[in-house]
């Protein structure tokens, strides 16, 4: 039988997914009235002036956000953050990675380099999930990679260069780009796709490359030997069409206004400070919450590793959470199930920048209520 959660328990939104994530009224919108008459977006080609105007305000938008050192480029390319992993095997290792591994994206970039037949086998840094690893220095790698926010659970890390390398850093910053406080200077491709922090589609990657990332790729890519590097995953093939505002392939058209809007929006609100605060905020309620319940509790053991954008709560053995995430979306609170090779009996809740700090505490009480009918 389906719970009645009293209307004023609810959230004014009930969307808390961690990707794809809630969409703002005001990006839908955009879609209606995007581009004009003489320059149209949608439903025209992605060579003509609309649609590369459009990928400017991304990159320039972009570039603003992220303060962008000198000499850093905003790249995008079609295919996500999975196909950016390939893009990163074919054109950034030379010859053998590290990787930080604490969650399911870090083991799924680690995988992609251990099957590509011209590396050798990585080195894997490796902590449970619900901790976090951390890059070590190590004479015998020329790039190392790690997560800066684990999707899958709720661990973020610190982006920092291993101590003494001057080799490349790669940060997967897929759930946490723009609304995580990062120094550029501590990576040199920081990697994301536009449909978590970013309230867009998915499809599209992003990389915020360094001089010393760009330069890489040229050299790999101009090696030869035993190295294909196909077209579609030549970082600097996506470079190249990236400062000429367009991508290599046709782009989804509709995730770019959606992005454009999101990231214009975070500027005018008062940029990467204001988005970080304000997560930290949805944050912040969301495990005092689990601390002040006996029957949850952070996943994430250590208060500095839990992140600020997807907060993993578990719950009681003695509480059903597939039950609790049925009831919430019975009532219109969506998406709040665990990742699912994680396994655990847990909720895990998008605290993006579009989500109100007000929705968060809205949802602690309405699985207060929802515990306490099942109970």
């Amino acid at each position: 039988m389906t719970l009645q959660i009293p209307s004023s328990l609810l959230p004014s939104d009930g969307r808390f997914g961690a990707g794809p994530s809630k969409v703002r009224p005001a990006q839908a919108r955009a879609l209606l009235s995007a581009g004009d008459p003489a320059h149209p977006v949608l439903g025209t080609s992605h060579r003509q002036s609309g649609v590369k105007d459009l990928v400017h305000r991304v990159r320039h938008g972009l570039a603003e956000l992220f303060d962008l050192p000198e000499g850093y480029e905003v790249a995008l390319g079609n295919g996500g953050s999975t196909a950016f992993w390939e893009v990163a095997t074919a054109s950034l290792v030379r010859e053998r990675a590290q990787h930080a591994v604490f969650g399911e994206f870090g083991a799924k970039f680690a995988a992609s380099t251990r099957r590509a037949p011209f590396l050798a086998e990585p080195e894997v840094v490796e902590a449970a999930p619900g901790s976090v690893a951390h890059l070590a220095s190590s004479a015998a790698v020329d790039v190392y990679a790690s997560p800066h926010n684990e999707t899958s659970t709720g661990a973020m890390a610190p982006v920092r260069r291993p101590a003494g390398t001057d080799q490349l850093v790669l940060t997967d910053a897929t759930s946490g780009a723009g609304a995580l406080p990062v120094d550029l200077r501590e990576t040199d491709v920081y990697y994301f796709g536009p449909q978590k922090v970013f309230g867009a589609d998915g499809g599209l990657w992003l990389a915020l490359c360094s001089p010393a990332a760009i330069e890489r790729a040229a050299e790999v890519e101009a090696s030869g030997g035993a190295r294909w590097v196909p077209e579609f995953l030549s970082l600097t093939t996506a470079l190249a069409n990236s400062r000429l505002d367009q991508t290599l392939n046709t782009p989804a058209v509709g995730t770019l206004v959606m992005l454009a809007d999101q990231v214009e929006w975070i500027l005018a609100q008062g940029g990467l400070a204001w988005s970080s605060e304000r997560c930290a905020t949805s944050a912040g309620i969301l495990y005092d919450w689990a601390e002040r319940r006996a029957w949850a509790s952070p996943f994430v053991s250590e208060p500095a590793e839990r992140s600020t954008v997807v907060g993993t709560v578990d719950l009681d053995e003695h509480v059903d959470a597939a039950a609790v995430v049925g009831h919430l979306r019975d009532n219109g609170i969506l998406d709040v199930f665990p990742y699912r090779k994680l396994g655990r009996n847990q909720v895990r809740v998008g605290m993006f920048p579009a989500v109100e700090p007000e929705d968060v505490a809205a949802l602690t009480g309405s699985i207060d209520f929802v515990v306490d009918q099942l109970m």
